[in-house]
């Protein structure tokens, strides 16, 4: 692959990564567990893609084009990788004390989230070139971080509120309904149902993605300590 391919294949979930850690007002995450999630997500992508291929060698797919693709897009593709997603969340960083406010639900989930994109977006570029590379920065990669943002949301209300499963469920189920959605619009045989469905669901997710990380940062047990201290360091001795 050229060095300038390569650059575009891995620049978007990079940029992404690094917006959402800005975005994280209040306390940063360690660097280490955040390239640690980054890195599992990379890795994640291998047994997502076997999962898909044995989901469609094992299970018939109806005959009908709408039920089929709906079928393929929510549940093989969609659902398959929001799992995937979260196992690699849950398990890597969950857990960890470092994992200390809702917001880094977020924060985690799209770190693990720009790491499956970025192997994705390799895979892809390698084989389409410079015009699937430009598409994918503007569609695929800002929608894997969507879907993040909106899992992350709920599993870091979970783990502060008890662990309660409702909340992990609505995670998995929020990406999985976007990541579906988008990939359905996708595979119709249609150019507007592409164009409008497609960018509808895009446009939303990133509507909705904004507005939950404004939720977690106005809600921040750090923010009241973080504006305390600001406003010391910049009084007069």
């Amino acid at each position: 692959m050229e060095l300038t391919l390569f650059g575009l294949a891995i620049a978007p979930g990079a940029a992404i990564a690094v917006y959402v850690y800005f975005r994280d007002k209040y306390e940063k995450e360690p660097l280490s567990l955040l390239l640690k999630t980054f890195a599992a997500g990379l890795f994640i992508v291998l047994p997502a893609a076997l999962t898909e291929q044995l989901l469609f060698s094992v299970f018939p797919l109806p005959n009908t084009i709408v039920v089929n693709t709906a079928v393929n897009n929510f549940l093989f593709v969609g659902l398959t990788e929001e799992l995937w997603k979260f196992f690699c969340l849950y398990m890597v960083a969950y857990s960890r004390a470092d994992f200390n406010e809702p917001f880094d639900g977020i924060m985690y989930a799209v770190m693990v989230s720009m790491g499956f994109a970025t192997a994705e977006n390799l895979l892809y570029v390698m084989n389409g070139g410079m015009e699937v590379a430009v598409a994918r920065i503007f569609t695929a990669v800002p929608a894997h971080a969507t879907f993040a943002v909106l899992m992350g949301y709920f599993v870091g209300l979970a783990k502060f509120r008890n662990h309660h499963p409702p909340y992990l469920l609505l995670g998995i189920g929020m990406a999985t309904i976007f990541h579906g959605a988008y990939d359905f619009f996708l595979s119709i045989d249609n150019i507007q149902l592409i164009a409008l469905g497609a960018l509808a669901s895009l446009i939303t997710g990133i509507i909705l993605s904004f507005r939950a990380m404004k939720i977690l940062n106005e809600h921040s047990p750090f923010r009241y300590t973080t504006i305390v201290l600001r406003k010391k360091t910049t009084e007069p001795l």
